[in-house]
């Protein structure tokens, strides 16, 4: 299906205030094009400036005075320019109610598809972007289905209306008249051609210079913070005079064909008045008639000079639904399988088998990833950044799928249960703290709206967050602003953490969730979380050796593959990676100060890791049994080596 034939698709819902529309439209016609014909009567019979010619007698009524015509014709043609006028304002009424509702459908469209689409997509677009399609893009379709539809098809009406009375009036003048005809749809089309491509570079340029700005204003601390000032002033206006000489390159096609169109109408009033005039002399025409032939000439001037605007609208209308129906053809990775059943009570088991994941087709982020969880333990997950940390507690939720392998939550796939019905038994608190426009009740209660006082309370004291709400004045009906920016990084932090607690969850996800506090927010944290975590299998990352030594089991990753797993005692024995981690992030503030403990941690245990393969020996750690079975470590947790190159995917995740 075509852009246009899609986008007049959404008219079908509407089709009744558009035929509605469309009548007072063919009303509105009807009566310009009638108004000529008095005017024609008036001079020709009322005026009588001269008799008619011979061989072209004039019909006209028979009436005992002039004046009397001259007034009946006036008075009608005020009467027709009232209608004329109500009709119009309910064509106009009728057809922006549909534009509006069209351009609110589409929203709507756009939103819900938005929130269905996977994690994936949204780690590709940018939110700049996606602003102005659903804003600017959605805005220029409004413009088009609202006016420019009306309008072309008024065009089409009066220019089919007034070339059949132009014939039945003279067909040779009609004839003339028309003579320039196929050179305007020429230019039309010319100029539609070249436009179109232009008004989508106009978009896209103009979609840039939104995400640059929305991403200027995000990072506005950061910006100040390093003296980047006059470096992103430079960086927008370099966007926005690429964005002006696309205007100015659309602006330069328009400027020469609206002249040229009005060049080609007004040739067309030269043709008439020249051979109307020759017929005049000749007694083929009277006056009357060639006064309107002008009269109807002037009238399909005016909306052919509006041509060319029209069509540029169009062209950049069809330019903004190209880009939104890109959004809306993005395909959902991540849907229920038919036949999907409700997840069940969840009591916590989490089993990965030969995991296999790769993003966007590039090399895999997590190799043959197996252990088993039992319920109610905690599981820590170190590594340096890329490691594949996030990646594992994402395939929990199925905010991603496996490229090869299964994840599995109390023996059931994640693939062959309701999507819904999963993520609403499993607590998440993301690293990238998130809070929205509303109250800190609000927030608190985001999962379960109809959560008690009572029970919101409950969990912000377990999270340690109701001794600062009370601090304020409104309390827990205070408002905060967009991402929480009104609450410290803790207080946000803590905020999330009693969002995930109300969910009553039997599986928790700490993702990173102590990074944004300090350690004393951090102590009262943990000691919330070791009461709270007891009975919820809880997967926690941790960048810190301190948030998570007291884990029944952790799990040290490097390059998507665990290479070791253990408590933190067996770990400091038998692991060289997790000992040197936990070394570093002891050293000497000095060394700290000028390494970084995080990017040291990183790069020695990249390092060590790569020696000890290189010396022939397999990384270490407590639990870690060799072969393909899978054993109980007696901890909550079992697991198989991951096998570099045991199974090895192609670039899709998929087996060679």
């Amino acid at each position: 299906m075509s852009t246009a034939w899609r986008v007049m698709s959404y008219f079908r819902k509407y089709w009744l205030a558009v035929a509605v529309a469309f009548v007072c439209l063919t009303l509105v016609t009807a009566a310009e094009v009638y108004i000529p014909q008095l005017i024609r009567q008036v001079i020709d019979c009322g005026i009588r400036v001269g008799a008619p010619a011979e061989g072209n007698a004039v019909s006209c009524p028979v009436v005992p005075d002039p004046m009397q015509l001259v007034w009946s014709a006036s008075l009608l043609i005020v009467g027709l320019t009232a209608l004329k006028g109500l009709f119009h304002f309910g064509h106009g009424y009728l057809g922006e109610f549909s534009a509006h509702s069209i351009a609110y459908d589409i929203r709507n469209e756009i939103y819900r598809h938005l929130q269905r689409l996977s994690f994936g997509w949204h780690d590709r677009a940018q939110t700049g972007q996606l602003m102005a399609r659903a804003t600017s893009d959605v805005e220029q379709l409004r413009h088009f289905t609202g006016r420019a539809v009306l309008q072309l098809a008024q065009l089409i009406l009066l220019g089919t209306g007034i070339s059949i009375v132009l014939f039945s009036m003279n067909w040779k003048l009609a004839i003339a008249a028309l003579l320039t005809l196929p050179f305007l749809v020429r230019t039309i089309a010319q100029y539609h051609v070249r436009v179109r491509p232009l008004f989508r570079l106009v978009q896209e340029e103009l979609a840039v210079l939104a995400a640059i700005t929305q991403e200027n204003i995000a990072g506005a601390k950061v910006i100040k913070a390093f003296a980047r000032e006059k470096d992103e002033i430079r960086k927008f206006e370099s966007q926005n005079a690429r964005l002006q000489e696309q205007y100015v390159a659309a602006a330069e096609v328009q400027s020469f064909t609206n002249p040229l169109m009005d060049s080609i109408a007004n040739l067309g009033t030269v043709i008439v008045v020249w051979f109307g005039g020759y017929l005049i002399i000749t007694g083929d025409l009277s006056v009357g008639e060639l006064v309107a032939f002008n009269a109807y000439l002037l009238l399909i001037v005016r909306p052919v000079r509006r041509l060319g605007f029209l069509v540029g609208q169009s062209s950049r209308a069809l330019a903004a639904a190209e880009r939104i129906f890109e959004i809306l053809d993005a395909p959902i990775d991540v849907i229920d399988r038919p036949g999907a059943q409700p997840m069940p009570p969840i009591r916590g088991e989490v089993m990965f088998d030969h995991v296999w994941v790769s993003y966007f087709g590039g090399e895999p982020v997590l190799r043959d990833v197996s252990f088993r969880v039992h319920p109610g333990r905690v599981v820590a997950l170190l590594g340096a950044t890329g490691s594949g940390k996030s990646t594992i507690v994402n395939l929990i939720s199925r905010f991603y799928d496996v490229g090869q392998g299964q994840v599995l939550v109390d023996g059931h796939d994640v693939r062959d249960v309701q999507l819904e019905s999963l993520r609403r038994q499993i607590g998440f608190v993301l690293q990238d703290t998130t809070l929205f426009t509303g109250t800190i009740r609000d927030n608190i209660a985001f999962g379960v709206p109809d959560a008690t006082d009572e029970a919101v309370v409950a969990v912000a004291k377990a999270a340690r967050a109701h001794d600062f709400i009370c601090e304020f004045p409104l309390g827990y009906e205070t408002r905060v602003g967009e991402r929480g920016i009104t609450l410290s990084g803790g207080q946000k932090q803590r905020v999330a953490i009693a969002r995930a607690l109300l969910l009553n969850p039997k599986i928790l996800i700490l993702d990173d969730f102590t990074s944004a506090v300090d350690t004393e927010t951090e102590v009262l944290i943990r000691e919330a979380l070791d009461v709270l975590m007891r009975d919820r299998t809880t997967f926690v990352i941790a960048q810190r050796v301190s948030t998570v030594q007291n884990a029944d089991v952790i799990l040290v990753l490097d390059h998507g593959e665990i290479v070791g797993m253990g408590t933190h005692e067996e770990l400091l024995e038998s692991n060289p990676i997790y000992a040197e981690i936990f070394r570093l992030q002891l050293m000497d503030e000095t060394v700290v100060e000028v390494f970084g403990a995080e990017r040291a941690a990183a790069l020695v245990g990249v390092s060590s890791l790569r020696e000890n393969r290189q010396d022939g020996g397999a990384p270490m750690g407590g639990g870690w049994l060799p072969g393909n079975g899978w054993a109980d470590a007696g901890d909550g947790l079992s697991g198989a080596p991951s096998r570099r190159g045991a199974r090895n995917p192609n670039r899709n995740g998929e087996s060679r």
